[in-house]
Order: C-alpha cells, then structure tokens, then sequence
C-alpha cells in the first residue's frame, strides 16, 4: 500500500515538472471575440400609414326653388331612387298659365301684324321701317311667351341625373321662396372617401393607385379602392392634402352607405426587397459610413451608402449583397481581421 502510493506521488510530481497540461486540445488556439451576426436577406421596408374617413357621394346635388309659390304636389321621399327628368314636386302655378296664356296672345297677334307688313312690303306699299318696327314688336312678344313659359317649367322640379333622395326640405301646401332648398340628391353610383394625408407623405401618392380600405361596418372585409384624384392644396390650419379615393361603382348595391367609417392602411413610399442592416451595425469614420463583413470567422471592414431608416434597419444601397453576413451590433471597437466566434443571429 505504501509503495503504490509513492508510485502515485512520483507520477504526479514528474508531470508536474514537464509543465504540460493534463488537457491539449485549446493549445495554440487563437482568442476568438463572441458577437452578434446577420445575414442580409431582401426585407419590406414600406411605409404604411393608416388613415381615416367617411363614406361620402361624390356628386352630392342641392335644388333649390327658382321660384315663389306653394308646393301643390311632392311625388318622392326620402331613400327613393329617382331617374334623370324624372318629376320630383310641383309648384301651383295657376298664376303663371294665366299669364302665358296672355303671353301667346299677344304672339298671335303680333305675327299675325308682321306678316301683314310683310305682304304691303312686298307690293311696296309700307315703308321698310314700319316693316322694322312690326318685326320688333312681334320678337318682344315671343320673348315675352319664352319668358313665362320658362317660369311655368320651374313651376316642376325635375331630378338632373339618376340619383337617390336623401334629404326632402318641402311638403305639400308649403309655402316657399325662391331659392329655398327642396331637395338634395346623391349619386350612388360613385362612392367616396376623402382622408387627408400629411404634406411629407402625399408626394408618393399617384392618380390612379390601388388602396385596400376597411369599413367598420363591415369588419374583416376589404374593398380595394383607386384614388381618383390628389387636391392641388394643403389645409392651411393641418398641412394635411386631401385625397379622394373611390370606391367600387357596385358598392352602393353591396350594402356600403354614405356616413360609413372607412380606414385605409396605405402604403406609403413602397420599398419592398430591399436590402438592409441593423442600424446599430453601421459605423461612421472619416467622411463615410462602413460595418464590418464577417468571412473565415474574422472581420472584414467594408464601407456603404445607406438610405432610409425604419425602425431598426437601415437601408443599405451599395457595399453589401444578399447573403452576407454582417457584425450585427456597434463595430466602433472592432477592427479589420478580429478574428469572431458567432453566439446569436438577429434577424
């Protein structure tokens, strides 16, 4: 027992001497810093924006009287949908048919005198004044029936396009003035919303672009929008551009209805594919902008033009390709061949 345990003594006390490690296999390996790495992949990095607005008729149309009187008849109600000439309300006008019926008289009579003049002209027998003069008189006389003709047709109020009804100010046996509102008519058929839109975004809108929108009305349904036109000025109190986005033309049919709450997640400043980094990756040193490329676990300092910044990634438009990987974190304390060992990926 006593002479094994020399025997272990010895050999521990020989090894000891060599100075040779019990373990060899981290001998003549290099220290390797632990970073943080990326792989450049193409990623989306569009803006979107996300506005608000009501459902509105386009052409929304307000009559008004273009005369006095009483409402004798009203033949619509508010909701009916109404054809283009088609007979809305009449006004008693009794007054007027009185008076164009004098009016045609009065025509009669002075054409009758105008083609008398007209027969003595020709045998020459009156002067060419007289004629002048009966020629006059039978023209004021037709004005004069054109006149009160046309006041006994504002006596009718006609729808001027195919519309629906969605306001009646008049009812039967009211009196109105001239100029009173009667009716307003939308049409249905072009549906609208109109968002304003921030002067720094507006820019990258374009006549003619698709929009998804959203009602709340009718939650998990899109309806895919065109914008129909870009107002040419900015609200002086917002700085907000208007924009009139237009809906499907079958949307009224749908069930969609003016006063509706529409949001609309727009893409603003479309950038999809784009090549980019972590914006901690980029460093600035001697007038430009570098990070640092990650080949045979060291590093390799490259310098790059960037773009735009969305949120943590910043875009990078030349120094870089997919597939690369990339020092993913600050490289102001890193150097050109540090040689790396990769413990995470961010992505």
């Amino acid at each position: 027992m006593i002479k094994l345990l020399m025997v272990s003594l010895c050999t521990a006390m020989l090894a000891a001497c060599s100075g040779e490690p019990e373990h060899d296999e981290d001998v003549g390996e290099e220290r390797r810093t632990p970073i943080a790495a990326y792989e450049v992949v193409p990623r989306d990095l569009s803006r979107q924006v996300t506005l608000s607005a009501t459902v509105e008729p386009r052409i929304l149309i307000h009559l008004n009287s273009r005369t006095q009187g009483t409402v004798q008849h009203v033949h619509v109600e508010e909701g009916d949908a109404v054809e283009a000439g088609q007979l809305l309300a009449e006004f008693d006008v009794s007054e007027h048919a009185v008076e164009l019926r004098r009016a045609e008289a009065r025509e009669q009579e002075a054409r009758l005198e105008y083609e008398r003049v007209q027969q003595l002209r020709d045998s020459d027998s009156i002067s060419v004044a007289e004629q002048q003069r009966a020629e006059a008189a039978f023209k004021v006389a037709e004005a004069e029936r054109e006149l009160w003709q046309t006041r006994m047709n504002f006596g009718r109020i006609l729808a001027t396009q195919d519309a629906v009804v969605v306001e009646r100010h008049i009812e039967q046996g009211e009196s109105v003035e001239n100029q009173e509102p009667l009716f307003e008519l939308a049409v249905m058929r072009e549906l609208v919303l109109r968002p304003g839109v921030s002067e720094r975004d507006v820019r990258y809108l374009t006549v003619g672009q698709r929009v998804p929108v959203r009602l709340d009305a009718m939650p998990g349904e899109f309806i895919e929008g065109t914008i129909r036109r870009i107002f040419p000025m900015a609200d002086r109190s917002s700085r907000l551009v208007q924009v009139e986005i237009l809906l499907p033309e079958n949307s009224f049919e749908e069930g969609i209805r003016p006063g509706f709450l529409g949001r609309i997640p727009m893409i603003i400043d479309a950038r999809p594919n784009t090549l980019a980094v972590p914006a901690a990756a980029i460093g600035d040193g001697d007038g430009e902008r570098y990070i640092y490329l990650i080949r045979d676990e060291r590093l390799h300092y490259q310098s790059v033009e960037t773009g735009i910044t969305r949120g943590q990634w910043t875009e990078i438009t030349a120094g870089i390709e997919a597939e690369d990987v990339v020092l993913a974190t600050n490289p102001i304390d890193m150097s050109e061949g540090t040689a790396v060992r990769i413990v995470n990926w961010r992505g």
